[in-house]
């Protein structure tokens, strides 16, 4: 049997996604010695690009970043990653499950089969998102009765419009990854809360994207940093004095651990001793959201020459609910993204690969016109089906969840153990952004445990 090799250093960061990275720079940078461990072959996470056959880089993960994602921003422009604008000019197309088609200008359609009672519905979520305390979210008002009802609850409570019901149900789809009887409604307003509304959940063209990919920030911060890839985390044996981290390669040992990884993923690594009861409970009502993203590359961005943004919603007509243009900065290339979201993915990814083509591409089809079913590219990213993030794009919490486990569950310090990833964030809450805060906050609260005082910009 081969000897593990044997290392050491003052904290060890279990993934190298944006709160791994953001944690280790800040550590590195108050000068502790950092071992980053990451159980895939690159760094980023959940924010993953890829060059195409075609040439053509596409984000198969996280791509969008609001202009109020300041830290991201801020990382963005020290390090040298340009950003380029995400909206599309042009007509949106919305696709209703009768076939009938709407083009609109605008956030959202203005007219239509359930439109007011939605825009009212959501109005209401935005009205009590605002009594949501961040920083104590059990202190908000209500906070076990919202937390034991469902976001399908709520909705058919509100109202009976069978319309406004499939719009709200398409939204959290889009948001959640996940089916509204599955979802915590406190989960839901607290989410909106930590992006200061849902429009800036909802409202991808008021944002950017990155030219070299979502993780060229990741890349960038990484490059200074001890990274282990392609090396799982099996076991961490934490102590009041320390921790060991185990893979298959090596021990490594330090004084503290910031794990970052998702929820789901945490599952997979062995604890000696074992976690709370507090942590476990909320790892089991913190499921991964389930989503796929399909690119198709053409020529050119022909919808353009028609007007059209290549942005639209569909309504039950196939796996597909959303469609955006995602071509490069130049337009040197046509590409459309879509998305297929919660029950519907679990259907789409079990069958055979020409049948999720087909489905696919009838549906772009119906957004941008009969050439869309003719791509020089095509590329798929089921992340249900990745064997390390285990589902995306964040965790959603089942009801209960939050009241059994969130005050000491989501991110309280365990011995040695600090707990960082998007999903223990206040702020943006299941973005990058959140996630790059985590892993700060978690560094903060190693440099007070060894008794820094000094923290880096």
């Amino acid at each position: 049997m081969t000897s593990l090799e044997q290392h050491s250093a003052d904290v060890v960061v279990v993934g190298a996604g944006y709160a791994g990275v953001a944690a280790a720079s800040r550590l590195a940078a108050a000068g502790l010695g950092v071992v980053v461990v990451e159980a895939a072959d690159r760094v980023g996470g959940r924010a993953f690009s890829e060059v195409l056959p075609s040439g053509v880089r596409v984000d198969h993960g996280a791509q969008w970043i609001s202009p109020a994602q300041k830290r991201f921003h801020e990382l963005a422009e020290r390090f040298g990653c340009p950003t380029f604008p995400a909206g599309v000019p042009g007509a949106h197309a919305e696709i209703w499950h009768d076939g009938t088609r709407s083009d609109h200008s605008g956030t959202a359609p203005e007219s239509g089969p359930g439109v007011a009672e939605h825009a009212r519905v959501t109005a209401e979520l935005d009205r009590l998102a605002l009594t949501v305390d961040l920083d104590h979210p059990w202190l908000t008002p209500d906070f076990e009765v919202l937390d034991e009802t469902t976001a399908e609850d709520f909705f058919l409570a509100q109202t009976e419009d069978e319309d406004a019901r499939r719009r709200l149900a398409l939204t959290v789809r889009s948001v959640w990854c996940c089916e509204p009887r599955e979802l915590s409604f406190f989960h839901v307003l607290f989410h909106i809360a930590s992006a200061g509304g849902l429009a800036q959940l909802t409202d991808v063209a008021q944002g950017s994207r990155f030219t070299d990919g979502a993780d060229a920030l990741a890349r960038a911060m990484a490059a200074t940093l001890a990274v282990r890839l392609d090396e799982p985390v099996r076991t961490i044996r934490h102590t009041a004095d320390g921790v060991e981290v185990v893979t298959d390669r090596a021990v490594v040992r330090a004084r503290r651990a910031v794990v970052t990884v998702p929820p789901a993923a945490v599952g997979r690594i062995g604890f000696e001793p074992a976690l709370p009861p507090t942590r476990r409970g909320w790892l089991g009502h913190t499921p991964m959201g389930r989503v796929a993203k399909v690119h198709a590359v053409y020529e050119e961005p022909f919808w353009r020459k028609k007007e059209r943004s290549g942005s639209a919603t569909l309504h039950g007509r196939g796996p597909v609910g959303v469609v955006f243009d995602n071509s490069p900065q130049d337009g040197s290339r046509g590409v459309l993204v879509a998305f297929v979201h919660g029950d519907l993915v679990d259907r789409w990814a079990a069958a055979p690969d020409d049948v999720r083509r087909a489905e696919v591409l009838t549906a772009l089809a119906e957004v941008a016109g009969a050439r869309a079913r003719m791509p020089i590219d095509y590329a798929e990213m089921a992340w249900s089906e990745d064997g390390w993030t285990i589902g995306g794009a964040a965790c959603f919490v089942y009801p209960g969840g939050w009241s059994g486990y969130g005050e000491h569950g989501r991110r309280e310090v365990t011995g040695t153990l600090h707990w960082a990833g998007t999903e223990t964030a206040s702020a943006w809450h299941g973005h990058v952004d959140g996630a790059i805060t985590s892993g700060e906050r978690a560094a903060d609260e190693v440099m007070t445990a060894l008794g820094l005082t000094e923290r880096p910009a």
